[in-house]
């Protein structure tokens, strides 16, 4: 295994227990915050704890923004099991318990702290190599700073903004200076860090180029949702240290991240997913003699990945470390527990069934897209011996459709046996913890470089600035710019990748009014055809309907009522979150 990959996690996993202790204190006998960092190797401890936060929100996926992003959008369906009353209380705009979404609320707060700690203190560290050394770790701290506030904004809206060491009992920000402190951190950023090219997939770090793009990424949910952003209209925006930020410089930071970054899309896009992997493609009904190669082989650089979470065999049950693996691929994995009959894919939840919608307006928007079997797994054909009465016939909201992206994978082993391919390809011995839900190693992408090109073309409105790159790589012909024909093109090319949900919310809004898009594809979803229990059914949502509570929320999730408690009053709830948000089961 190659052990570089999963050096910063293991780093991380040293600071878990002191991180928080020495931020108040200054006592000579042990690291404080007035004594540590003071070297560049210290300076890598405190900037591994502020990453860490990554892998402990990926330790509780149901509480996550991302597990939100995928639910709540309308290409994916609740599902999981009667007693997984959360996925789908997600896919409905409610919510089972009071305090769902704490551990992600208490997570990115965390990494924010670390981060505010790291802004703090990582100038003052002596032996960088240089400035840039110490610019490109700075630069790093402010980009998290910015993800974490990302997430917390996008799933609440309306949350409490600490930018320095001395927290305190604050209200929430003005969710558009929320949103601009977000583009100043990026921002910031983008201009310290160092015009070359990190080893992300070997060091785990961000670099100048991730940042250009999620800096364009939450700069067209703010304009999208918040300032009502018609085309390339040249909108600026005054940032909180008194900057501006205008649409031609998110433009420029684009062409800045295309010209010079040197990522590039992988070749082929099954070579992406991990069902291509060396151990499974050649068994695998749909991959087999296709020529694909995985690009995370044996923990290779994937050239088209730009921010990742990374995971490890060092995972285990513990609260804290059970996010070094990705839990996500468990969570939405097949609801059965028969390898033969579900091969390649491996035991799940069943979170995440496809809506058939969006197969049906697939095919009759591009009927010749690669990308819909690359990404949507039809089971009656592709799993002939899946049979719903053997499997856990509990599962709610399930289709004939289920994702290829976000699945354990099995290989078969040289005896024929079928395994998690990560025990194929990495050495037994060295698992923490030997055990398949807990042992799914592959990436998690949360930025590729198709996105780079696809908001590109957006902001410019032309296809030819990356869309029809993206559409060439797949083997379809180039097309004239539109709206709908970005729509549709992002929809296809990030299916399952949890881009959905934020993009139609934004191109359902004009200055914070809705323009009656984002409600219209939500209601699609009403009365699709399911299954219950294994059984014919229809997708009838609850307390009053996708819509309806898409309304009442603005998509913003219920904010941990133990968070309201603990403020004394300081906190408020948001709109829509009263006993009418109360998910009580399917039937």
């Amino acid at each position: 295994m190659n052990m570089k990959k999963y050096i910063l996690p293991l780093i991380a996993s040293l600071m878990l227990s002191s991180c928080e202790d020495f931020l108040d204190t200054n006592n000579p006998t042990k690291a404080s915050s007035g004594n540590f960092p003071q070297t560049k190797e210290q300076a890598e401890m405190i900037l591994a704890g502020v990453y860490n936060g990554l892998n402990r929100i990926s330790a509780i996926p149901y509480s996550s923004f991302h597990c939100i992003s995928l639910l709540a959008s309308d290409d994916m369906f609740g599902g999981g099991g009667n007693g997984d009353k959360d996925a789908q209380a997600m896919d409905m705009f409610l919510v089972d318990a009071e305090n769902r979404f704490e551990p992600f609320w208490k997570a990115s707060y965390i990494g924010i702290a670390r981060a505010n700690n790291a802004i703090a203190t990582l100038p003052n560290c002596n032996g960088y190599a240089n400035e840039d050394e110490k610019n490109q770790m700075l630069g790093e701290a402010y980009f998290m700073r910015g993800y974490y506030y990302y997430g917390l904004a996008s799933q609440f809206e309306n949350v409490p903004v600490f930018t320095s060491t001395e927290a305190g009992n604050i209200p929430q920000s003005d969710p558009k200076d929320t949103w601009k402190q977000i583009l100043l951190d990026f921002k910031t950023a983008i201009e310290l860090m160092p015009a070359e090219k990190v080893g992300y997939a070997v060091e785990g770090h961000v670099n100048k180029w991730t940042a250009e793009g999620m800096m364009a990424r939450a700069f067209l949910f703010y304009t999208g949702f918040y300032e009502n952003r018609q085309g390339k209209q040249d909108i600026t925006i005054e940032l909180p240290d008194g900057s501006t930020l205008t649409t031609k410089d998110v433009q420029g930071y684009l062409d800045d991240c295309v010209a010079n970054s040197g990522y590039k899309l992988v070749e082929k896009y099954q070579d992406l997913w991990s069902y291509t992997n060396r151990f499974t493609v050649n068994d695998y009904d749909y991959t087999k003699d296709g020529g694909f190669n995985w690009v995370e082989n044996d923990a290779n650089v994937n050239p088209e990945s730009m921010f990742a979470i990374k995971y490890n065999e060092y995972a285990n049950y513990n609260e804290e470390l059970k996010g070094y693996a990705n839990m996500y691929v468990l969570y939405f994995g097949i609801r059965d527990d028969h390898d033969q009959a579900t091969f390649p894919f491996m035991r799940g939840w069943g979170y995440g069934p496809v809506s058939p919608a969006l197969v049906r307006e697939w095919k009759m928007a591009e009927p010749d897209d690669p990308r819909r079997d690359a990404s949507i797994c039809y089971v009656p054909s592709e799993l002939p011996d899946y049979d719903r009465a053997e499997g856990w016939e509990d599962w709610v909201q399930e289709t004939d459709y289920i994702n290829k992206k976000l699945t354990p994978i099995g290989g078969k082993a040289n005896d024929g046996t079928i395994k998690l391919f990560s025990h194929l390809m990495y050495d037994n011995d060295a698992w923490t913890v030997n055990d398949k839900d807990i042992n799914c190693t592959q990436d998690l992408v949360l930025l590729r470089y198709a996105d780079v090109l696809l908001m590109r073309s957006e902001l410019y409105e032309d296809a030819d600035k990356g869309m029809n790159e993206v559409r060439q790589r797949v083997g379809l012909p180039s097309v004239s710019y539109s709206l709908e024909a970005l729509q549709n093109e992002r929809r296809w090319e990030f299916a399952f990748e949890g881009l959905r949900y934020n993009d139609i919310r934004r191109w359902g809004q004009g200055g914070g009014q809705s323009n009656g898009y984002t409600e219209e594809v939500l209601s699609k979803q009403q009365n699709e055809a399911i299954y219950f229990g294994g059984q014919p059914d229809l997708n009838v949502a609850h307390n009053g309907g996708y819509v309806e509570r898409y309304k009442a929320t603005r998509g913003f999730f219920k904010i941990p009522e133990s968070e309201i408690l603990k403020s004394d009053g300081v906190l408020m709830q948001n709109e829509g979150w009263g006993s009418e948000g109360l998910y009580m089961g399917w039937k």
